[in-house]
């Protein structure tokens, strides 16, 4: 629990400038776009601190947003138990806190060896999205799930292309 709330607490006080933003919390608009992303790895600060995970996630992905609220993402990473894994869905994201967007990715992932045997699973993960012109971060916020995938907030930096 205290862990959860050192989560909350951090995720609290990064959006606490946007408090005092005109329309504060707005829904997206759902119009086309064609916009063409590279993305890097992750950077991830674990909950669970005691335990020799990876941070340093290194790798590569691509996203294309064909919408106001949702874009297709796939891509490869170094994972937590230092294991290559894949992901391929899409990211969610219906709503803003100011300029930040807010939602969910919705995807696949494997290569955790306690997680189906490295096979294939499906994920949500909240994510939060800001981008500046060309260039952009995600976060996600990952659950832990029984000591099977390991909990912690992933930072990923991206560059649009178009």
């Amino acid at each position: 629990m205290k862990r959860l709330s050192l989560t909350a607490a951090l995720v609290l006080a990064a959006l606490a400038p946007l408090a005092h933003a005109d329309n504060l919390f707005t829904w997206i608009e759902a119009e086309p776009k064609s916009e063409l992303w590279i993305d890097s790895g992750f950077a991830t600060w674990h909950f669970d601190r005691d335990k020799d995970l990876n941070g340093n996630n290194y790798g590569l992905g691509a996203e294309y947003r064909f919408s106001g609220t949702m874009a297709a993402t796939a891509g490869r990473f170094y994972n937590s138990d230092r294991q290559w894994s894949n992901y391929a869905g899409v990211i969610w994201q219906p709503w803003a806190i100011g300029p930040v967007r807010v939602g969910a990715a919705l995807a696949a992932f494997d290569g955790y060896p306690h997680m189906r045997d490295g096979g294939w699973f499906p994920a949500a993960i909240p994510t939060l999205t800001y981008d500046y012109k060309r260039v952009g971060v995600n976060v996600g916020i990952i659950p832990s799930y029984k000591d099977r995938l390991y909990g912690g907030i992933s930072v990923q930096l991206k560059i649009k292309l178009f």
